[in-house]
């Protein structure tokens, strides 16, 4: 199923689908992709983040080591077929104030975080800087990021959310092709970051992404699959203006 171009249609009908295509993933992961030492749960808010934002959960001791134990997919074995990869540069500084980030970040016990961009994420110059600011600070923090961006740039993200967020942690020479202009970006958080991004385009189907449990260890989200189960709840009036 394409990608549909949501900026036909209020915002209000893109939120009932938001929570629709949460509690898909939530349910996909928790059933068939997670190990039995994680769990997905859909709230409210989280650190600053808007509606709807899907957490995964894990003991604190998950921040810390390498490959998992219990499940996922190795990154050194089998890395994400993304079309921009990057690491941000090692600082012994920042990897020291990490550190005490992470150890406060560890008793909220969240593993990681997914979040699906809405209209209101983007809708003022404040609500897009606190987005990708709060981003740079879960991954400093240790906590690994998923996000999903369906709208197009506009003049507040010129070249994608993904630029915006990694701005606040590198220098970015990060460039959207024109012809694919939505964002999908995986980041592994800790001392240094790294990014996984897959630029999309409206009317192409949507890949899966990785959403890292921790440094080296990773579960695809079927972000296709969810995203025509939640597309299957859309009233049929407001299906037929997006087909």
């Amino acid at each position: 199923m394409p990608i549909h171009d949501w900026t036909r249609v209020e915002r209000g009908i893109f939120h009932d689908f938001h929570h629709a295509w949460i509690r898909e993933i939530k349910c996909a992961l928790n059933e068939n992709f997670l190990p039995p030492d994680r769990y997905a749960l859909a709230e409210q808010s989280t650190h600053g983040y808007g509606p709807d934002t899907l957490t995964l959960d894990g003991p604190p001791e998950a921040y810390f080591d390498g490959v998992g134990s219990r499940g996922g997919v190795a990154l050194a074995e089998a890395p994400p077929k993304v079309s921009y990869r990057a690491k941000t540069e090692a600082d012994i500084y920042a990897a020291k104030a990490n550190r005490i980030a992470i150890r406060h970040v560890s008793d909220d016990r969240v593993v990681a975080v997914i979040e699906i961009v809405s209209p209101g994420n983007k809708s003022t110059v404040g609500a897009i800087r606190t987005f990708a600011e709060k981003a740079a600070e879960l991954l400093r923090g240790g906590v690994h990021v998923l996000i999903a961006d369906l709208f197009p740039p506009g003049p507040r993200d010129p070249q994608g959310i993904h630029k915006l967020i990694w701005e606040e942690l590198d220098t970015c020479d990060f460039t959207l092709a024109p012809n694919r202009p939505l964002t999908l970006a995986s980041y592994i958080g800790g001392p240094w970051q790294e990014a996984f991004v897959e630029p999309v385009a409206a009317g192409a189907a949507l890949p899966d992404m990785p959403v890292f449990l921790n440094t080296g260890t990773y579960v695809p989200v079927p972000l296709e699959a969810t995203y025509q189960a939640a597309w299957r709840a859309v009233p049929a009036r407001w299906r037929k203006m997006l087909e």
